[in-house]
Parts: structure tokens; sequence; C-alpha cells
């Protein structure tokens, strides 16, 4: 069982932090795929994959390196660039999927109407981590780490996550932010692998960071490894919110818990159903967001196998017939609706 790390030469926010991973020790080459996409292989579990189309237009990557090679994919990290109007320098991760979109609908960034691939378990964990590492490169608080919301391709069938930097070309290629996720930090520095983890010993193998610490590949525990026997089982599903999702991040990072899709407000297209109607309920209401909401909760349920699936609605960003609607749709659907105070 293998991951998958994918970088492209047609961002420097993406194959900077690549090859700082590949100056790590242990790699050798792997064999090239269909499309003239080359690879690097570490041990038994490391394989990263180079390719020269921009990120999101390789698509079925898990299935294209399973179906070459007989390894069975676990789990894919993308490393990208990430673009914000506002051009503020960020280190982000988020899940994927464009679970609102419906047959017909223009795809702007790649992916399939309606799917939303596997969030990544790691995402929650790995985002304090990340954390720690800017810190560490003293790119706080020059830099903002925060997750983002669901979106865009390429399609993927396993628990997948993107990695970013940005927000402008003069961060993209920012040597400094590459070796946020790909160099060094401290073991003594590095929180544990789970809610549950055991601590890591501080005179572990420095040579490390992101990637390379996250899966346990220094001297201590992998970080954001998900089990089903694990005793903290609650998984944030966000639902609502800027694209940023701060509210959701207010929970994350208080309560360091598992974190499934989040779904900002353009990902639930509802159509107002004006002063007509008294009461309001999930049927009355147009749009593809019920769909989006179940995509979301469907992948998050086999990203997490034995997890309890929690919806975390950001309240205030939502009018009341959105709201009303939304928390009959989740009844309905027997998916609870959690408070701060309840993922504790």
């Amino acid at each position: 069982m293998v991951t998958l790390v994918v970088a492209t030469t047609a961002d420097p926010a993406s194959i900077n932090p690549a090859k700082a991973l590949l100056a790590m020790p242990g790699w050798h080459p792997g064999p090239t795929l269909d499309g003239d996409i080359r690879s690097f292989k570490n041990g038994d579990s490391l394989r990263l994959l180079e390719q020269d189309k921009f990120i999101i237009e390789e698509d079925d990557l898990d299935l294209r390196w399973e179906s070459a090679t007989g390894e069975t994919v676990v789990e894919l990290f993308f490393l990208s660039r990430h673009a914000a109007v506002s051009n503020r320098p960020a280190l982000t991760i988020h899940p994927i999927g464009v679970p609102h979109l419906k047959d017909g609908d223009v795809l702007p960034q790649g992916g399939r109407p309606g799917w939303a691939a596997p969030p990544c378990p790691r995402i929650g964990p790995w985002l304090m981590l990340l954390k720690k590492l800017a810190e560490s490169h003293n790119l706080v608080p020059e830099f903002e780490i925060t997750l983002e919301a669901t979106h865009h391709g390429p399609i993927t069938s396993k628990p997948t996550m993107f990695i970013e930097i940005g927000s402008t070309e003069e961060y993209w290629g920012r040597e400094d932010a590459a070796r946020s996720a790909s160099q060094p930090l401290p073991i003594s520095s590095i929180p544990p692998s789970d809610p549950d983890a055991t601590e890591s010993s501080s005179d572990s193998d420095p040579d490390s960071g992101l990637v390379w610490e996250g899966l346990g590949l220094g001297e201590g525990a992998p970080v954001g490894f998900w089990s089903s026997t694990t005793e903290k089982k609650k998984v944030l599903l966000g639902i609502g919110g800027g694209h940023y999702v701060p509210r959701h991040m207010d929970v994350i990072l208080k309560e360091g818990i598992w974190v499934g899709h989040l779904l900002s407000g353009y990902s639930l297209p509802m159509e107002d159903p004006g002063k007509s109607i008294a009461k309001i309920n999930a049927d009355d209401i147009g749009g593809t967001w019920k769909q989006a909401i179940k995509v979301a909760f469907d992948a998050t349920k086999a990203a997490f196998p034995g997890g309890e699936i929690i919806a975390h609605l950001d309240h205030k960003s939502f009018k009341g017939w959105q709201k009303n609607a939304i928390v009959d749709f989740l009844g309905k659907q027997s998916i609870t609706i959690g408070k701060p105070a309840d993922f504790c």
C-alpha cells in the first residue's frame, strides 16, 4: 500500500516542494506512466509523481498507478499553488470535489459533476503540523495558515488533499515556503499522530518535513493516521461559510479534531422560495445543495470508516429559510448536527 505525492513542473509552488522532498534520503527512479509522468520511489510506501500538465488536468492517477504497478494507493497529496484576490501569502490544505455541480455545468477547475473525493483523514492533524512547520521557518505571521473549502479536481477515488502555497507569483516561488512543506522540523515540536497517539521521541532524525514526518518516515509516529479503533471518532463535516471556513476553523484549531469535507456557501446553491411558503422544509427549496451535502457526507463517511460524522453549520452565513431547509434535510438524512462543544 502506497501514498502518492503529485507535483507538476508547470507550477513553482508544486515542483519546488517536490524537489525539496526528493532531496531527502532513499529515493530511486520508478516507472513512467502514460503521458510521460515520471515517478520516484522511496521505501515500500511512498511514491512521487512528476507531471508537466497543470495539477488538475491528470485524472485518476491513483487508478492509473495501481494498473501500472499493481500497488494499492491508500491516499494522495497534491502540491500546488493557491490563488486569491486578496493576494495575501498563505499556506493552505483542503479536500477536493465539486459536489454541487450537475451534468452540463462548466467545470472551471476539473473534477466531475456531483463528485467529491474522500477527504484525506490527515487534513486536520496536518493543519496543526503545518502551523508548526511555518513557525519554525519564520513564515508566521507573514503567511496565513488555513484550511480551504472543498473545491476543484482532479478526479481521484482514494482519500485526497491539496497542500498549497499562495497567493501570488511572488510567493509561489518562495523557497522558504516550499521548505515548510518538505524540510526539517525537530520531532519534539510535532503534534502526535492523532488524538490517541503516543508522543514521539525528541531524538528522531531532524531531516524531515510535512510529508516526511507526517507519514512517520523519521523516527516519530505518523501524524493523522485514522483507524476505526481510534478512541476519538468525531469527524467534522463543515456546512456553510466562506472559502476559508473561519467558523469551522475555530472548532478545528481548538479541539484538534478530524476533518471531513468543508462545503462553503457557493457549494450550496439554493433557490429562494420568496414569501410564498410559511414553513420551510427541504423539499420546498430547489438547487443542488441537497446533492452537495449528500455527496460530501458519503465521501467523508467512506474516508473515516467507523467514524461519527457530525455536521457543523456556520449559522450566521445562512438566511433563516436556508438554515431551516438545511436542518430539515440533515434530519431526514439522519445526519447529526453538532455545536462546537459537541466536538470536544
